[in-house]
């Protein structure tokens, strides 16, 4: 257990951690986990990553929700059962971060599961056969 006076709090979630495991974020000094969220973002607009994935699903005989996550099928489904949602309302139904989302959702967009869509100026993430 970590010597009580040498934690910090997280300026960013809250959690106390022991000072040498902060890290410094521009004048904050965040934890681990806030760091990891800001800094390791996926992007949903990559072909190689599509391509990649596509290869990978193939070799291993995945189709449709096949090799996904939980939490990657709980955000599919909704997705489905609704035929779409705003990012803040699965982040709203799901309790996830919105970077946590926005990690998983493309990586569902690399799958060609998921897609974003635009309707009446409201960016929705559909079923990437919509």
């Amino acid at each position: 257990m970590a010597d009580e006076t040498n934690l910090v709090k997280c300026e960013n979630c809250g959690q106390e951690v022991p000072k040498e495991d902060a890290f410094h974020e521009g004048d904050q000094l965040i934890c681990e986990e806030c760091y990891l969220d800001k800094h390791q973002k996926i992007k949903a607009c990559d072909p190689w990553g599509v391509h990649s994935k596509k290869v990978l699903r193939e070799r291993a005989g995945q189709e449709g929700t096949e090799g996904l996550t939980d939490l990657q099928k709980r955000i599919y489904e909704l997705i489905v059962s609704r035929n779409g949602a705003t990012q803040t309302e699965i982040v709203r139904e799901l309790e996830i971060s919105p970077n946590e989302l926005q990690n998983q959702i493309a990586i569902l967009r690399h799958c060609e599961l998921l897609k974003g869509q635009n309707r009446d100026g409201v960016v929705y993430v559909v079923p990437f056969d919509a």
